[in-house]
């Protein structure tokens, strides 16, 4: 029997406009809980799969939404580290599983245990929502052996020495790996607009070049002078400076990237393509949601960012704000409220 209090924005095909409509009440499974959502926040990855599936396996209708923060309302069998009442923050899976239940853009969410991290009560649902997608996204880059391999991040974690590149470091993915990098050990040096240079450096860079220089190449290689590179991850912009620049430092010249890899990279840089959501199938699910984020969101080491901006309130603004992503944001995240 439909609840008519809970309600879904659907996609129903692509290149077609949310649908507003009730959904059937769903029951957390084995190692699932379920949140009622308070604030959600919007990825490109949205508005992508809006347009289109990135692969034939993706089915519409589907429920978009990357990214929630609300209170637990049920937990599923085999849960001890949620209770009902719980404030959490967590990655929502559904359209890329096919599993509506899990989709972020309703009022109520089913998410897996190791993709939930509990929120301290000075944070916000609004400022806790801009985490999920990118922190995940961030860490699967960074840390995974498939990419970068580095060490994980933890408390007073010991400098290594050496400096990873993040290039785009003012968009969610960029601000996220700046902050798990530094958690881990390592310097940061990122590329970003001159007006987003203090902000990057609070949340832990060491020098942050501007990317509209022509020169940015030389910039970015002459900020490695002395450090070796522990690898990069590209985030947004043009790919050619970020893998010219790696192809001259000295180091592991890997690249994870969120974009496809150029055909005209240069020999000497290797490079994968990061999907964000495969820590939910191995150990950086719970590295990052239990054994880091937890205890770093609550001694403020960990910060949320990019900036929330609010641009409505219910599930009827996520159309306009998934317009609003699209046209382009920067050092900010789109949010929507539930409450």
């Amino acid at each position: 029997m439909t609840d008519t209090h809970l309600m879904a924005a659907w996609q129903p095909k692509p290149d077609a406009t949310l649908r507003v409509e009730a959904v059937d009440e769903s029951l957390p499974g084995e190692n699932e809980i379920a949140v009622h959502n308070a604030a959600l926040a919007i990825n490109p990855a949205d508005w992508i799969l809006q347009a289109q599936p990135v692969g034939d396996w993706m089915q519409y209708p589907m429920i978009l939404g990357n990214d929630v923060a609300g209170e637990v309302v049920a937990i599923g069998p085999g849960v001890t580290r949620f209770a009902v009442g719980d404030r959490v923050l967590g990655q929502a899976v559904g359209c890329w599983t096919n599993t509506p239940a899990k989709g972020g853009f309703q009022t109520r969410t089913i998410l897996d245990v190791n993709l939930a991290s509990p929120m301290p009560n000075s944070m916000t649902y609004t400022q806790a929502c801009v985490l999920p997608l990118g922190i995940g996204t961030a860490a699967c880059g960074l840390f995974q052996t498939d990419h970068l391999g580095l060490d994980h991040p933890r408390m007073g974690a010991k400098k290594s020495g050496i400096t990873v590149l993040v290039w785009g470091g003012a968009s969610s993915v960029g601000s996220c790996a700046i902050q798990l990098a530094v958690a881990a050990g390592y310097d940061v040096v990122t590329t970003a607009s001159p007006k987003n240079a203090d902000a990057l450096k609070a949340l832990g860079a060491r020098e942050v070049i501007d990317y509209h220089r022509n020169d940015v190449v030389d910039a970015v290689v002459a900020a490695f002078d002395g450090h070796q590179i522990a690898g990069a991850i590209f985030t947004v912009g043009e790919t050619g400076p970020c893998y010219d620049a790696v192809s001259r430092l000295k180091g592991n010249r890997t690249v994870a990237s969120t974009l496809p890899i150029p055909e005209d990279k240069p020999e000497t840089v290797t490079a994968t393509q990061i999907f964000g959501l495969t820590l939910r199938d191995n150990e950086m699910g719970k590295a990052i949601y239990e054994d880091y984020l937890p205890e770093a969101l609550k001694n403020g080491s960990l910060k949320p960012a990019p900036a929330a901006r609010i641009v409505g309130n219910g599930l009827d603004a996520l159309q306009a704000a998934l317009e609003t992503q699209k046209a382009g944001v920067s050092a900010e995240k789109i949010v929507v409220t539930l409450r």
